[in-house]
């Protein structure tokens, strides 16, 4: 009887497709894989250091395990298995814990499967996370997560993924190519870019700072790939996003009008203290580039409130800075204290209460921003990809610039591109459509 394993994966598209490597290594020592909530000999959880809520996530999922099987052995991988390993160690159930180098060899350290009284740590010093593993994930039918690129040399005051993934290194052009066409010989439609800053692409390319190649030469590579239909630009730090590639998507053959774009602040006080590499100005005109070139383009934002120091006043000019601007949506986070960063010495801590009240505010302006945008879709002709999954009897899908639409369930619509005309936005908010042809889009 084959072994069986089970993933659970917190955190970013980019731990998606590094679970998605470390599980065909599982599959290459015939181990078979099966859903996280089913009984398995080891269960592997690739952890996140984002948020606090995803440390408090870790021992519940590790409960979980322990309810499906408990004499399970259960592994810790990921961002916070690097960061705080001997605090992982100690949760109850957890065996063995792996740093960012280590998570990929994890098979071989499983040696019998006997459960430790304590997990075994195997964390290397960050400093030696300076080699590079390229991965790919399939989520689902339609689409794959294609890392290109790992680790950051930026120094933001409240991030601790450079603790956690090291030095900024990336694949090299011709591995992203080979894994770009595996993923194409698939039938998937649409691929993904991740990374921790994938607008540093090339830089590590070698193992050292030296390149050949920018994000630029990347994204031009990839439009040549036959067989991919969409290829989608994950998150892109503002200072990194060049006119150039703004205008190369424009007339792309395969990349879709869609950026997600990370703000932190619309206060320039704010963004000094975050030691962001921009201030609000330079993020205005990279809007106002892509609505030029792409006038339906789908701009996401990534902002936090509550940062040490954040006045009300810094909040209401971020508020007001977003409310002016032509984007779609916004991902708000939360300011929480990360160990081992500069933003948790600092004074002028803003209370729970006024970062949670904050939070909403934005959270109501990003539906706002997101309804809007729907809006100023109906009535255009746009390319659906439809996705695998019957929810409460309805198919959803995404357009070329990330409109969710949604039809009465039907399978045969799975994982198929169709052309069709927004109509009206649901309920739900979700956006209804008319097929403008039958035919399937090749």
């Amino acid at each position: 009887m084959n072994k069986k394993v089970a993933f659970y994966t917190l955190g970013c598209k980019l731990n998606f497709s590094e679970t998605s490597t470390i599980a065909r290594g599982f599959e290459e020592e015939e181990f078979e894989r099966v859903d996280f909530s089913e009984e398995a000999d080891v269960y592997v959880i690739n952890t996140c250091s984002v948020t606090e809520n995803a440390d408090k996530r870790f021992k519940t999922i590790v409960k979980q395990a322990q309810k499906a099987n408990p004499d399970a052995f259960v592994a810790a991988v990921g961002c916070y298995a690097q960061l705080k390993p001997e605090e992982l160690a100690e949760v109850d159930g957890v065996d063995l814990v792996l740093g960012a180098t280590e998570k990929f060899k994890i098979t071989d350290y499983l040696n019998d499967l006997t459960k430790n009284d304590k997990g075994e740590v195997h964390s290397c010093e960050i400093e030696e996370a300076d080699f590079y593993v390229g991965s790919y994930a399939i989520g689902d039918r339609t689409r794959a997560f294609l890392k290109v690129q790992d680790g950051c040399d930026y120094k933001c005051t409240y991030c601790t993924i450079p603790l956690a993934r090291g030095i900024s290194r990336s694949d090299t052009l011709s591995n992203v190519l080979k894994n770009a066409e595996e993923i194409a010989s698939q039938d998937i439609k649409e691929i993904v870019l991740t990374g921790v800053n994938i607008g540093d692409y090339g830089k590590g390319e070698f193992g050292n700072k030296k390149h050949e190649h920018t994000f630029l030469d990347l994204v031009k590579a990839l439009d040549t790939i036959e067989g991919i239909h969409r290829l989608r630009i994950s998150s892109i730090e503002p200072n990194l996003l060049k006119n150039e590639t703004i205008d190369f998507v424009a007339q792309s053959n395969s990349f879709v009008p869609h950026f997600h774009i990370p703000l932190q602040s619309g206060s320039d006080d704010i963004l000094k203290k975050m030691r962001r590499r921009y201030l609000s100005n330079l993020y205005v005109d990279r809007v106002k580039r892509i609505k030029e070139a792409m006038p339906n383009a789908c701009i996401g934002v990534d902002v936090i409130v509550g940062f040490p120091g954040e006045t009300e006043e810094h909040f209401l000019e971020t508020y007001h800075f977003l409310n002016d601007l032509d984007i779609s949506y916004l991902h708000v986070f939360t300011y929480s204290e990360r160990d081992n960063t500069v933003a948790a010495e600092m004074g002028d801590v803003v209370p729970k209460k006024v970062r949670s009240k904050r939070s909403k505010m934005l959270r109501g302006l990003s539906a706002k921003k997101r309804r809007a945008f729907y809006e100023s879709q109906l009535g255009t002709v746009r390319t659906v990809l439809f996705e695998g999954e019957n929810k409460k009897g309805y198919i959803h899908g995404f357009t070329e610039n990330y409109v969710k639409v949604k039809a009465p369930w039907n399978p045969e619509l799975v994982n198929t591109l169709h052309q069709v005309e927004l109509t009206d936005i649901d309920t739900d908010g979700l956006v209804r459509f008319e097929f403008v042809s039958s035919e399937v889009m090749a």
